[in-house]
């Protein structure tokens, strides 16, 4: 029974030691002086630790459309700023306003979202405050 635990232990251990590599500060992975604010489709919602992620589709002025990722905080702390896990779904047309990631990616930190539809505005949790 001994080995067992040693081994259940080890691989959680190995788990909760990849998330904490995993997690990054803002600055590192965002740049805060490349705002951005976007209208698209949401296409997929990640409702995970360490954040939450959503995807949309932008239709661009050539007609073309590009999938878009934005980065929110945890789930607990998005369900502490108002956010229901159903908030935002496949399909709802939304506006974002984020900052850029600083591989010029198509990836953003979320700091307000505007439920188009309600028109509710929905603090995405970025450490940047969302204009008012």
């Amino acid at each position: 029974m001994g080995t067992k635990l040693a081994v259940v232990i080890c691989v959680a251990v190995i788990a909760a030691s990849g998330r904490v590599v995993a997690h990054h500060s803002f600055a590192a992975e965002f740049d805060e002086n490349k705002p951005v604010k976007l209208t698209g489709t949401v296409t997929s919602v990640e409702w995970t630790n360490p954040h939450i992620w959503f995807f949309m589709d932008v239709k661009n002025p050539d007609g073309t459309v590009t999938n878009w990722g934005f980065e929110m905080a945890s789930p607990n702390s998005l369900l502490r700023a108002g956010w229901k896990r159903d908030s935002m779904k496949i399909g709802d047309v939304v506006a974002v306003e984020a900052r850029r990631a600083r591989d010029g990616s198509n990836h953003a930190n979320a700091q307000a979202v505007v439920l188009t539809a309600t028109n509710q505005r929905l603090f995405a949790g970025s450490p940047i405050p969302p204009a008012q």
